[in-house]
């Protein structure tokens, strides 16, 4: 009796294991989302956010080969791409320059502020250190109608004349709390054995900043600095207040330009950023992954 019963037992837990409902850990998840329908509100869900994000872009890459100017489609027909690369659009083409300028001196500036704005709060206790990450928040956290405000009120209480050089500090104060926030992130993974085994190695304080906390917060760094870089090109209520004559953004520009109408050249500048963006993103990705895993 007692070897029938025992047979009878490990019959059964097989075929329990073979039950995909009731079969234990990895194997019941996969069995249980195998078993699952095809369709579900939370895919119906994705996909109608997915068709609410990317129509836009849809529809603002079909009309840039549109051979009329208006939303009426007159034919396929590249003459807006032909305009963009045309000495019509120096203004533009200056405004996207600036832009460009801008993002990256600022974001650069940002990236290497907050950095080691992040490892010394990090690293260091005093007496001030709470307050420090909260005031470095603050920009994240107010409108932007009101850091553009105060900024203009500062730059003209202190006669500093209006330009690029205001958008550049405007842009540095209002990306420094994403660089913040993402190299802290990192920091708190941080493994601080290494920096004692650096120690007893003999390596300085100096060599550990260089050699081992900067390559260990690089992903933080590096995703700081695009963020920085993305939220600079395309920020227009402080440029706007900021920025004077002669020293327009590309956001400033096609808001000026939407009064007139919006001109199928923005569509056709527009679709070149889009596939530089993708390009950049594509050629960086082996290289960002490379730096994730170290």
């Amino acid at each position: 009796m007692n070897g029938r019963s025992g047979k009878k037992g490990m019959l059964q837990g097989f075929v329990t294991l073979l039950r995909p409902g009731k079969a234990p850990g990895e194997a019941a998840r996969h069995a249980r989302r195998a078993s699952r329908p095809r369709f579900s509100f939370s895919r119906l869900v994705f996909i109608l956010t997915f068709i609410f994000l990317f129509l836009p872009l849809g529809v603002l890459m079909l009309y840039s080969f549109n051979g009329a100017k208006g939303m009426n489609w007159a034919g396929f027909s590249l003459r807006w791409y032909g305009e963009l690369f045309s000495f019509h659009s120096r203004d533009l083409w200056r405004a996207f320059g600036h832009s460009v300028i801008i993002a990256l001196t600022s974001a650069t500036t940002a990236t290497v502020i907050g950095t080691f704005g992040a490892i010394g709060v990090n690293w260091y206790r005093f007496r001030l250190r709470n307050y420090v990450q909260i005031i470095s928040f603050l920009p994240m956290i107010l409108p932007e109608i009101i850091i553009g405000v105060s900024l203009l009120v500062f730059f003209t209480g202190i006669g500093m004349q209006i330009g690029l050089l205001n958008i550049y500090i405007a842009h540095t104060t209002f990306n420094l709390p994403f660089v913040f926030l993402m190299v802290m992130a990192r920091l708190d993974e941080f493994d601080f054995s290494i920096i004692e085994a650096a120690r007893d190695l003999g390596a300085g304080e100096g060599q550990i900043l260089v050699r081992v906390t900067v390559p260990i917060c690089m992903p933080g760094i590096i995703s700081g600095f695009l963020t920085a870089v993305t939220i600079s090109l395309e920020d227009f209520v402080i440029t706007y207040f900021v920025g004077g004559p002669g020293s327009s953004t590309l956001p400033v520009f096609i808001y000026s330009a939407i009064r007139y109408g919006v001109s199928p050249v923005i569509n056709a500048l527009s679709v070149v950023m889009i596939l530089g963006t993708v390009l950049i993103a594509f050629l960086l990705r082996n290289f960002l992954k490379y730096i994730a895993a170290k």
